[in-house]
């Protein structure tokens, strides 16, 4: 299966990426959320720590060099973590986190893609 897999970075990104953007929000809703208390607060810590795992390990098996998968990587952090927030708190994404993501998908694809002559 992870042979399959490493035959799309793409996916491999997306993976990745929605599995930090979803730890980090699991995180925020153990630390903030008062209904969350006691064994129920440290299973969301357990929860989030092994989402956390799982973004380093999908991030890691992209076959990319690193210094080019890090621009398509926060470009589509970008959108993913923009989703999550949505979903998770119900926040939609101001025309200022708009414009400067629009920016930031543009400048992961030419870290990504561009290659100097």
């Amino acid at each position: 299966m992870i042979k399959a897999l490493q035959t799309n970075p793409l996916l491999l990104l997306l993976i990745a990426t929605t599995l930090e953007a979803s730890g980090d929000a699991v995180v925020r809703l153990a630390l903030y959320n008062p209904n969350y208390v006691g064994p129920l607060r440290v299973l969301l810590f357990v929860l989030s720590a092994s989402l956390l795992f799982g973004y380093g390990l999908f991030l890691n098996l992209a076959p990319l060099e690193f210094s080019r998968v890090i621009g398509l990587y926060i470009a589509t952090l970008f959108i993913v973590w923009q989703i999550i927030n949505f979903v998770f708190f119900r926040t939609a994404p101001t025309l200022p986190i708009l414009v400067g993501g629009a920016l930031i998908v543009v400048g992961g694809a030419l870290i990504t893609y561009w290659k100097p002559a």
